[in-house]
Formats: C-alpha cells, structure tokens, sequence
C-alpha cells in the first residue's frame, strides 16, 4: 500500500530544525564532543587574535562571532542534523508506504582500519568491523528496498514477513520512481530500523495508526448494509 503525503504532513514527518533523537545521533560518543570542543577552543582564539590586530574598534562585530563560535559544541549537532534533513526535504513529493520484511539477515561490515606496531617493530593494520542488521523490504507493487544499520539489540525480533511501514521520497508526483526511503517502522513489535532518525515518530505513527483504521470494515452494529473499507478522501488530512 502507498498513499501520498501533502507537503504539510510530510514536513511534520522530517522537520527543518533537527529534533531531540537526531540531536542525540549527532551529539556522538565522547571523542565526537571532544573535537566540537577543540573546534570551539580554536575557533575563540582566532576571534581572540583578530581582536588584537584590528583594535577595540571590532568587539562589536567580533564578540558575538566568539560567543557562537565558544557554543559550537553545543549547537553544531543541531546544525549538522537539520543540514541532513534538508537533503531529504528537497524532494518534492512523498508517500506512506506499507510492506513486508522480506528478508532479515546479518553481516560483518568493514568500518575502518587503524595502523599500529606489533612487539617486532613491525607497522600492522587492524581492521575495524561491525556486525550490521540487513533488512528487505517489499510489497504487491513490486517495489523492494534494502537498508543496512548497525546491529541493535531488539533486532533480534524481526522477522520474514513482518508488516513494514516507512516513507518514501519521489521526484514524481504519481510516485512511480522512489529516490529515497526512512527509517522503517515495525508496528506489531514497536521496532524502529534505521542508521539515522529521520521522522518525528509520534507523528509517524499517529499516520499509521489512521492509515490502519481507515481500511478497517466499518463496525457490525451500524446498520445492515454492506460492510466497505473507509478510506481518506481529501489527501489534505495526511
């Protein structure tokens, strides 16, 4: 099942500004923040010496420059996660897709190499692998994808066959071509699979939730009359 998404929806879907959970992706490991510091250290003491060069004359221009550049390793997550949002709400149109795992299986992916010196003097290369989940996703229309995220805990759920949901992005307005896809959303296990958190889940799933009840035959109370699956119909509501 695909259904298209307004322009309004899907701005709720993947906002402009970076939320709490792409704050958090960003925000990294501890050498993550250490660099954001070094950045911010750095960044003061060039405003600092450019302030000596040019005279009291450029506080008024250079000190707000210096208290931005000193907050950097706060904000920068923020900056770098609405820059990645950007790339995905460039495409003009989007659409909820609802599928099935098709397949689920695990690999040891390669993710960097480090050089070090054994106990002979001799240079050495370590490689760095990670244990990465590989999800299939298709449905009636033919359509497949595949995404590959680090190897998480609750992973271990998913299963062949699973209803899968997530949203698509097109350049076409019928949908025909995918371009890109998000994070896929597992409801009958509250699974999410994804690398980096796109969506606004409560919103996403909020849709899904609709969605689902919107194909649900109407109650056996209601009036004897011939029991039919009630769909959107103005495509402004989603």
């Amino acid at each position: 099942m695909l259904v298209p998404l307004t322009r309004q929806k899907f701005e709720q879907l993947i906002p402009r500004i970076a939320t709490s959970d792409q704050y958090k992706y960003y925000w990294g490991k501890f050498p993550d923040f250490l660099k954001r510091l070094l950045i911010s250290v750095v960044s003061v003491v060039v405003i600092w010496i450019l302030r000596l060069v040019l005279g009291e004359g450029s506080s008024l221009l250079l000190f707000p420059l210096g208290a931005i550049a000193g907050l950097y390793w706060l904000w920068g997550p923020v900056l770098w996660a609405s820059l990645r949002n950007v790339e995905y709400r460039k495409y003009p149109y989007s659409g909820f897709l609802r599928g099935r795992v098709l397949d689920v299986y695990i690999t040891e992916e390669l993710i960097g190499t480090e050089e070090t010196v054994n106990n002979k003097g001799d240079l050495v290369i370590v490689e760095n692998r990670e244990r990465r989940l590989n999800i299939e996703v298709g449905d009636e229309t033919e359509f497949f994808t595949e995404i590959q995220v680090p190897l998480r805990r609750t992973h271990q759920d998913i299963v062949p066959n699973q209803i899968a949901e997530m949203v698509v992005l097109s350049t076409q307005p019928d949908l025909s071509s995918i371009a890109k896809v998000t994070d896929i959303y597992i409801p009958s296990r509250n699974i999410w699979v994804s690398d980096y958190p796109y969506l606004q889940k409560n919103v996403f799933t909020e849709v899904s939730r609709r969605l689902r009840e919107s194909r649900e035959p109407r109650s056996r109370q209601a009036p004897r009359r011939r029991p039919r699956a009630s769909y959107p119909q103005d495509v402004e509501e989603w």
